[in-house]
């Protein structure tokens, strides 16, 4: 881990294999890239046990769809495909997190129809919380990072927040047609699957579109946080309440939106 040139990102997401990131929050990482946040990849494993493309094809997937969302770096860790677990992988997700040092870590949610997903969260969850003890693996300094963040990948729940992602969901849809193996499998005698189907894009999109129209904004994405979301105030402004107030001016019925009046 220390031999890679990984330099430190406000956000590092987890993802189970090549195409989990941008199916589940590829929106999100556009958008903090956009903002000009420094955002890492890093995919547990290469997807050797799926159905359709190789190995290196998936690499070389991964690899034009974090050019496209502008990660500033993706790596493999080439866990298992299918064997996630162990003290040794959480060691290594440990050394990870410390090299990188994000402000925030988003893994995928615990629950999820996919064996593989529910076992990664567990492991980076228990990677996340070891990265910030001293006494653990005292070979690299102790990270720990303020927010660990969980998004959905196939399933969902009720999220403790989204974030906007519809003015860069044309960029989230360019990310996921990189990975045509697994989307458009062509030549290799392909083997038809759940991803290969066109009602899974409609999966994606009618989530974030849900969750979208639950915020009152075209496309977001959902997470999850295990610890309370702590606001400054009630308001979502409080510098320009107080403006208002001094002046004397406030929003008239018909300068509200729709969700204001709702």
């Amino acid at each position: 881990m220390t031999g890679l040139n990984l330099n430190q990102v406000d956000l590092l997401v987890f993802g189970p294999h090549p195409d989990d990131i941008e199916i589940g929050m590829g929106g999100a990482v556009a958008r903090h890239v956009a903002l000009g946040l420094r955002v890492g990849l890093c995919d547990l494993t290469a997807g050797e046990m799926g159905s359709n493309g190789t190995v290196e094809q998936r690499l070389a997937e991964a690899e034009a769809a974090a050019a496209v969302l502008g990660a500033a770096w993706r790596m493999n860790l080439r866990w298992p495909d299918r064997a996630i677990g162990g003290a040794h992988q959480i060691q290594s997700a440990v050394a990870l997190i410390r090299q990188a040092k994000p402000e925030t870590v988003a893994i995928p949610y615990w629950s999820d129809r996919h064996p593989d997903h529910v076992a990664a969260s567990h492991v980076l969850t228990e990677a996340a919380f070891n990265a910030g003890l001293r006494r653990y693996d005292s070979s690299n300094e102790a990270w720990k990072p303020a927010r660990v963040c969980y998004y959905f990948i196939n399933d969902s729940a009720s999220p403790s927040f989204v974030i906007d992602v519809s003015g860069v969901y044309e960029r989230k849809r360019r990310a996921l047609a990189c990975y045509t193996s697994q989307f458009r499998p062509a030549g290799g005698d392909p083997v038809p699957t759940r991803l290969t189907s066109p009602r899974f894009h409609q999966l994606i999109e009618s989530r974030d579109a849900q969750f979208g129209a639950l915020a009152g904004v075209e496309f977001a994405e959902g997470f999850v946080v295990r610890d309370p979301v702590v606001l400054p105030t009630l308001l979502v402004d409080p510098a320009a309440a107080r403006g208002n107030r001094r002046s004397g001016v406030w929003p008239r019925p018909a300068e509200l939106t729709p969700t204001d009046r709702s």
